[in-house]
């Protein structure tokens, strides 16, 4: 492995470094050691250091850089690398084998804003609240070293390196030891389709980047062309890295439909093959999940089907759909949404574009969704993206009544995909998730505000908060004093996860789903029901005149949106539900 190697009172440095002729390791304290340069493009010393000891690495006597397979950067991303001995912490886990993806249930949180002190401990010390709220599953959005204090973590520039200010290596190690403990996985958000700007030296040290492909962000990493061997080391290393050394339990892969890479075989569906390869040596259940916009059943398909294999993809066609029939937006990515009957397919098919025409993109979207299951798909009513990249980050809280959250959160909940709550959401939390960064470039700091605003001329929305605002970060941050036992909203949640666990989770992964009288009924599974779920996505003032026979698990009417959630007496293929809230 590339990096700094504790070995007893000494430490072995390897570096991939092709574009160097020479390279010295300096390390604070004890001085320059010129480095042997081997075969391919490596660089190795062994010398007395330990941890503890600041180093970096000067290439042809230029100014000294970070190592690009870092631990820990407890300066900042511009400065000097710390060695860390990961065999120094004492892991409490050793019984803890993972849980399968069919029983997650996914909370997903930004660990700066989650906690008042925004770092691991912070959350550690919410893990016995987010057990008892009925969760499996706790996802952490990207960790990996960025510019300063403040950031959602995409504008990662060092892959290994565990962000200092949130509690660096131990820290995370601290909280996914108590994770497992406490009966929770852990799935970490990881970037390997661009790396940020400021403070990214790849370029630096050899070819991790090429003008073969574009990318949003400029160059692709160099998965397909010189010299990409290496690279493709690097970023599966880094996979097998956070799954071997932190204990990690699931990556969620970052956008993969900007990866570019034209290799026989594609660098996503390598990270699983390698990823599970470890899983079955160290008995262990991990899985890999992907966000992607694409709709694509390749993603999930096997291997020897020609797909990558991977466990599940973020779905976003529920979130839109739902989304736009409760709230009426039709603007940007929501212009091709707004149809009840969307939402039913979503709950049918798992997503809603097959292949259909897509305006917002100007070309068809998708493919045929058979044989891809459902709990494949991950749905969620808010996520980081969907609220975080509102101008002013409202949540779907400050845009609804409360009677539509517990009537979103219900089919979300108790439809037999794999549901993710975005953090807060569950309590109705009134701070808004915004944009904001810590660059310390002041083209950079520029950059991003015009670029911000630019962004959002398509919403119509004028007001939008500068992400290098420090006050921008704070606004985001959660307000706890919420989440009380007298939150209604709360206690929904968890009589949802408590249904989802005895009557979803163990049966038959399907469903059927129909549109009647303004009502969408859904029952799980789809033949032999277990349960009946009607809800309205409009408020009506009719009450509901019959029920079905069979016993009511859960029942509101806030607002005037309707939800009915049956244990049916009889239960037969063909869907039940329609006279249960028919007025």
């Amino acid at each position: 492995m590339y990096g700094a190697t504790v070995c007893g009172d000494r430490t072995e440095f390897r570096l991939w470094a092709p574009n160097a002729k020479s390279v010295t390791v300096e390390v604070a304290g004890k001085g320059a050691f010129p480095m042997d340069h081997q075969a391919d493009g490596v660089f190795h010393a062994n010398i007395s250091a330990r941890a503890g000891d600041k180093y970096a690495y000067k290439l042809d006597a230029q100014k000294p850089l970070p190592d690009p397979v870092s631990r820990l950067l407890p300066e900042g991303v511009h400065s000097r690398t710390e060695i860390v001995d990961p065999n120094s912490f004492r892991w409490t886990d050793q019984e803890w084998r993972g849980l399968p993806f069919s029983e997650y249930i996914i909370y997903e949180l930004h660990v700066g804003t989650f906690s008042g002190s925004g770092t691991f401990d912070g959350v550690r010390e919410r893990l016995r609240y987010l057990k008892n709220l009925g969760l499996t599953a706790v996802e952490i959005m990207p960790v990996a070293a960025f510019p300063g204090e403040r950031n959602w973590g995409y504008d990662g520039v060092s892959l290994y390196a565990v962000q200092a200010s949130y509690g660096g290596p131990n820290g995370l190690k601290r909280l996914v030891d108590a994770a497992h403990q406490t009966g929770l996985a852990v799935i970490l958000d990881v970037v390997y389709n661009h790396l940020g700007n400021e403070g990214n030296y790849l370029r630096s040290f050899g070819p991790y980047f090429t003008d073969k492909h574009k990318t949003p962000w400029g160059d692709a990493i160099n998965y397909d062309d010189t010299d990409s061997e290496q690279v493709r080391n690097y970023v599966v290393e880094n996979a097998l890295y956070w799954v071997r050394e932190y204990h990690i339990d699931g990556l969620r892969l970052d956008a993969i439909q900007t990866i570019r890479d034209d290799s026989s075989q594609h660098i996503v569906s390598e990270i699983q093959q390698v990823v599970q390869q470890f899983a079955r040596q160290s008995g262990r259940t991990i899985c890999v999940i992907s966000e992607s916009d694409e709709n694509d059943a390749k993603l999930v398909r096997p291997p020897s089907s020609g797909g990558y294999g991977l466990d599940g993809f973020w779905s976003d066609d529920f979130h839109h759909s739902v989304h736009t029939v409760l709230t009426g937006e039709r603007t940007g990515y929501y212009q091709d949404f707004g149809k009840p009957e969307q939402i039913v397919r979503a709950l049918n098919d798992g997503y809603v574009f097959q292949g259909e025409y897509f305006q917002f993109w100007g070309e068809p979207r998708g493919t045929p969704a058979a044989g891809v299951p459902l709990n494949a798909n991950v749905i969620c009513i808010q996520n980081h993206d969907q609220v975080g990249n509102r101008a002013k980050g409202e949540r779907l809280g400050h845009l609804v009544p409360r009677g539509a959250l517990k009537a979103a959160a219900a089919l979300m909940l108790l439809a037999p995909h794999t549901p993710m709550i975005f953090m807060g959401e569950e309590y109705a939390e009134t701070s808004p998730f915004q944009f904001f960064t810590d660059y310390g470039d002041p083209a950079l700091q520029k950059a991003v505000a015009e670029g911000r605003r630019k962004e959002f001329k398509e919403f119509g929305w004028d007001e939008v908060p500068n992400p290098q605002d420090p006050g921008t970060f704070q606004r985001s941050k959660l307000h706890w004093d919420l989440a009380t036992k007298n939150n209604d909203l709360l206690q929904w949640y968890r009589d949802l996860l408590r249904i989802r666990k005895e009557y979803v989770i163990p049966g038959q992964r399907t469903a059927h789903a129909e549109l009647s009288g303004g009502l969408i009924h859904l029952a799980v599974p789809k033949t032999e029901p277990k349960l009946l779920v009607s809800i309205t996505f409009a408020p009506v003032h009719v009450a509901p005149k019959k029920e079905i026979p069979g016993r009511t698990l859960l029942r509101s009417d806030d607002d005037g949106y309707l939800v009915s959630i049956i244990l049916p007496m009889v239960a037969e293929p063909a869907l039940q539900a329609e006279s249960a809230l028919k007025g």
